[in-house]
């Protein structure tokens, strides 16, 4: 087992800045290399420290703000125009930046790309969902209308 300092939020790990124990295999092939951790040292606990003040810079004020944001998340249908063949099928997929990208555009708020997850890999035009963390007590959830580019 491994014990790493956590640099990103990691979907059913943990948070930035989070002192975490996992496989030797995991961090050594995927959390180590994609840039989401950094090895745990003694002198490592002043880099936790600074991270965990980044974090909460970054984070969204107060509580009322979050549930202000996600009231409006929630409320809109956030409208994508992409790349699609014949039968509706993209080119590729939607990315989690298409999606801050086009929460942006709507004029609803500008949202960071490592806090949004796509559950199912979007290749096709229609409604589809995703899940934003605001906070690490609030997800709001997002309903995306994709359409095809004329």
């Amino acid at each position: 087992m491994s014990k790493l300092i956590l640099t990103h939020e990691v979907t059913g790990l943990g948070s930035a800045g989070d002192v975490v124990e996992v496989r030797d295999g995991y961090a050594r092939n995927y959390l180590i290399p994609q840039g989401y951790a950094v090895s745990w040292s003694r002198g490592g606990e002043k880099q936790v420290e600074s991270i965990k003040a980044a974090r909460t810079a970054r984070e969204l004020a107060t509580l009322e703000e979050a549930q202000d944001l996600k009231a409006k998340l929630q409320a809109t249908k956030v409208k994508l125009t992409v790349k699609a063949g014949a039968e509706g099928r993209l080119f590729g997929s939607v990315r989690t930046q298409d999606v801050a990208e086009a929460v942006q555009a709507a004029g609803i708020g500008s949202l960071d790309k490592r806090k949004i997850e796509i559950l199912t890999p979007i290749k096709s035009v229609g409604e589809h969902e995703a899940s934003v963390r605001l906070r690490d007590d609030l997800v709001a959830t997002i309903t995306l209308q994709v359409v095809a580019a004329k």
